[in-house]
Order: structure tokens, then C-alpha cells, then sequence
């Protein structure tokens, strides 16, 4: 399950990452982070997800001069090489198995940009955790890629739909596995005036019951 940024903030600390991280793995208590920022998805309660911090953005360029976006090897490279991508995060990304890296690429039009837009998220290997999720623009210069939004405060998860940015952060409970939270805050952000603002946010709640129960096959007529 998966799942700006009008101001500048500062990234969280290593202790947040590894607190998130090893509170879902002992089935502790994640708490609920509300903030004014939020993603977008399909509901009305605006609670606050993971806080997305706005970036003015330093311009990073792949390795090769392809034509195209980069792949995903080049993907980690633009994380690696982005001054502002926390150190804590860096930390985290590291090969899970030889050389497959623990993040989702993908790309489209969020900006109006004259290349697809990045958007990339750093998992953990473990439990596929989101600890940090990034959105890079291509330079209308064609020199490279910029960072124009980044959230930092795991589990943060973000995709686009429909052209627009859409982050989700799930909600545990006390007692909750890392599988099974029991809600996710969700915010959709729109690329207005070269800067992603908050369109809408709301609060989706699981079903404790749906998958408890057994599956009875309908009767035969």
C-alpha cells in the first residue's frame, strides 16, 4: 500500500526516519501528523499528511545526455547528487539486493515543463517504507533537473493523477502491523504560478472487518 509546498523547511532528523521506521515494526503507535500542507485523493476530512517542504530547488543534471528522462539508475543518481535531500535520507538509500535500490520512478506532466516531470520515491528495503518522496523539473534551459518539491517525514508516498500531485501518508494506530494501517491522510497539490499549492486534502478511514472474515462462495441457482 502506498501511498509545495508554498515554504522552505528544514528535513527531518535521523532519529525521526529511524523512530517512524522501528515504531511500524514493532506495531507501535506512528502519531498522526497534521499540518496545513496535504496531497490529494478522494475524500473531506483535511487533516494534515506528511509536511512537503518547498524547494527553490538546485538543478541537478543525469549522468548521461540522453534525450529522454532518466531511468531509474540515473533516477538515484538525481537523489544522490541533490544538495537538498537530507543526509538521513541519502543514508537509507542503499542497495537492497546487488544493485536494486529501494525507490518508484516514475514520470508525466505535473509542471508544463519541456520535458516530463520526476517523481521519485525512497523506500525502505525491509518493509517498503516511504522516507522521502521527490518531484524533479526539467530546466527549460535543458541543463537539467531542479527539485521543486520534497516530503521528508516517512510514511510518505507520492504519485500523480490526472495531472496533479497527489502524497499520501498512512495513519497507525496503536497495535497496527506495518501492513495494515487504519487510514491514510491524503493532499493534492496543482502546479500553479512555478510553485505546487495545496488544492485539497482529506482523511480516508479502513474497515477493520474487510479481509477478517472469511470469503463464502454464492450459492449455486
Amino acid at each position: 500500500m502506498r501511498g509545495g509546498l508554498t515554504e522552505a523547511g528544514p528535513t527531518p532528523a535521523r532519529s525521526t526516519i529511524q523512530a517512524a521506521i522501528t515504531a511500524m515494526s514493532v506495531l507501535a503507535a506512528l502519531a498522526l501528523f497534521v499540518s496545513a500542507c496535504a496531497t490529494g485523493g478522494t475524500g473531506a476530512r483535511d487533516e494534515g499528511p506528511a509536511h512537503a517542504d518547498a524547494v527553490a530547488g538546485a538543478t541537478t543534471s543525469p549522468s548521461s545526455a540522453s534525450t529522454g528522462p532518466p531511468d531509474r539508475t540515473e533516477a538515484v543518481r538525481l537523489i544522490k547528487d541533490d544538495p537538498e535531500v537530507s543526509a538521513e535520507v541519502k543514508g537509507e538509500l542503499q542497495p537492497c539486493v546487488g544493485d536494486e535500490y529501494p525507490v518508484d520512478v516514475s514520470y508525466g506532466d505535473l509542471t508544463g515543463g519541456s520535458g516530463d516531470d520526476i517523481i521519485v520515491n525512497v523506500l525502505t528495503c525491509g518493509d517498503a517504507v516511504g522516507v522521502g518522496s521527490y518531484v524533479y523539473r526539467k530546466d527549460d534551459g535543458g541543463g537539467g533537473y531542479r527539485n521543486v518539491f520534497q516530503a521528508e517525514e516517512p510514511p510518505v508516498y507520492a504519485e500523480m493523477d490526472r495531472g496533479d500531485l497527489v502524497v499520501t501518508k498512512q495513519v497507525y494506530e496503536r497495535g497496527d502491523p506495518v501492513s495494515d494501517p487504519s487510514g491514510e491522510n491524503v493532499i493534492m497539490y496543482r502546479w500553479t504560478s512555478g510553485r505546487f499549492v495545496k488544492e485539497y486534502s482529506w482523511h480516508n478511514d479502513y474497515s477493520s472487518v474487510v479481509g477478517d472474515l472469511p470469503t463464502v462462495a454464492p450459492k449455486a441457482r
